[in-house]
């Protein structure tokens, strides 16, 4: 899906859920929600590093995904990209109106970045197959509340039918040389 929209010329944006070292911009309840022993919290330490802490190994985009040349990486300390970053600078700079959602947690982040950028007047389609969640029963009631009568939410579809409109695009010129 990636290779597809930077071959039509797609503006390819990425975001990241990233925290200081120091903790010092970790909401609190991000703090305690795994001292039960039951979840992670941000900062607890893993075999890659600290949790989604600026740095670590397992802070990275991972290679098959990773940012090329030019595509920016806007990093977020909280589940949506709107409220801390320069994200809807940037989308309105450039005359973006139209999101493509993909990417991990279906009912923390894809929801929350769904919603605050219907808020501020983007559309929205969520790729289904290009998100997830810890448990498929929540990956997919996520999906399900983003399937709504009249499009409030958006819209939802699966990778093949979205690869397939982009295949009916002109391949952009700088992606083609």
């Amino acid at each position: 899906m990636l290779g597809a929209c930077r071959a039509v010329g797609m503006p390819v944006i990425h975001t990241r859920e990233t925290f200081k070292p120091d903790l010092s911009d970790v909401q609190p309840h991000r703090l305690w929600r795994g001292i039960d022993g039951k979840g992670v919290a941000v900062g607890d330490e893993g075999p890659k590093g600290r949790y989604l802490i600026e740095g670590a190994e397992c802070w990275q985009i991972i290679p098959e995904l990773a940012p090329q040349d030019g595509e920016p990486v806007f990093d977020k300390p909280s589940y949506g990209a709107f409220g801390f970053t320069g994200i809807e600078k940037y989308l309105r700079e450039r005359g973006i109106t139209n999101l493509i959602l993909t990417g991990l947690t279906t009912d923390c982040c894809i929801h929350t970045n769904v919603r605050e950028a219907l808020d501020r007047g983007f559309d929205c389609l969520t790729l289904a197959d290009g998100t997830g969640a810890c448990f498929e029963a929540v990956h997919e009631a996520a999906i399900q509340l983003l399937i709504k009568k009249s499009g409030v939410f958006g819209a939802v579809a699966e990778s093949p039918a979205l690869l397939e409109a982009l295949q009916r695009l002109p391949v952009a010129e700088a992606a083609s040389s």
